[in-house]
């Protein structure tokens, strides 16, 4: 499951089409997006106005889903219906943070872009009665802010994130900016949230997306071999997977992302997203 809050949707193409035409305020183009997978998995990212925008130090609303924070636990409340096929998508998901990292990474020269993995060895507690599901496990909590588009400072993307049997979580985020120089972080987080920094493995590569062939880069230790176990998401510029691998001498099991900025600016591809990503500009 994935949940991600967006104000100035990075995917959007409305919000694209707004920037083309001259300065856009971000909070006109907000969304919470929710994916569900597995056995009647459903994917839901209606983008709102504005006017569906209530935020705070601890809370954060977009139309009736929201996010909160106790000092303790994120509270995350879903009320959403899935697109393409209509579907309710509704519950929650109780996220316990055991401990916080320092702050953000820069990932471009200038500061313009940042990620901060604020909890990357977090558990979960989710419950949902559309679809009826409930379960507790292992969870990643993250952020990513920027001055601008995505795709002027970077070409490709990709990160993966793994619990580790140590008990840490083990995060590898690789960019390739339009400069052609790049960054890689490779990390080592413990549950309290200190950032070890550690000798990135050699990259290798998983198959490419099987239906749209988006190249999935990634690293594993010298004398493994990292495999696919299941695609989440294959798009024209995004995929999303399940891997086993081999990480700082750890067999384990990890999230995989990759992102080709390159593919998101073809116009044909930001033709096909509103089909998945309705917009509701008067909320």
């Amino acid at each position: 499951m994935t949940i991600i809050a967006f104000i100035g949707s990075v995917f959007s193409p409305y919000y694209a089409a707004a920037r083309a035409r001259g300065p856009a305020d971000p909070q006109r183009f907000c969304a919470m997006n929710a994916v569900i997978y597995g056995p009647g998995g459903r994917f839901s990212l209606t983008e709102r106005g504005a006017g569906a925008l209530r935020r705070d130090e601890r809370s954060l609303s977009i139309g009736r889903s929201q996010m909160s924070f106790d000092g303790t636990n994120v509270t995350v409340d879903i009320d959403e219906i899935a697109a393409p096929i209509p579907q309710r998508v509704r519950g929650r998901v109780r996220l316990t943070p055991s401990g916080f990292t320092p702050g953000p990474f820069a990932l471009d020269a200038a500061g313009r872009q940042r990620w901060w993995p604020i909890a990357p060895a977090s558990r979960a507690e989710v419950a949902f009665d559309s679809p009826g599901l409930s379960w507790r496990g292992a969870a990643y909590f993250d952020t990513n802010a920027g001055d601008r588009p995505l795709e002027d400072d970077f070409s490709t993307w990709w990160w993966c994130r793994a619990p580790l049997p140590s008990g840490d979580a083990g995060v590898i985020y690789e960019v390739e900016r339009r400069d052609g120089t790049g960054q890689l972080l490779s990390l080592a987080i413990s549950p309290g949230g200190e950032v070890e920094h550690r000798e990135a493995p050699p990259p290798t590569a998983l198959p490419p997306g099987r239906i749209w062939r988006v190249a999935r880069p990634t690293r594993c230790d010298a004398g493994a071999t990292p495999r696919v176990l299941r695609t989440f998401e294959d798009t024209p510029f995004y995929t999303r997977s399940e891997i086993e691998t081999r990480l700082f001498g750890e067999r384990t099991r990890a999230v995989h992302e990759s992102l080709s900025m390159t593919r998101f600016t073809r116009p044909w591809v930001r033709m096909l997203l509103p089909f998945r990503m309705p917009r509701v500009p008067w909320s």
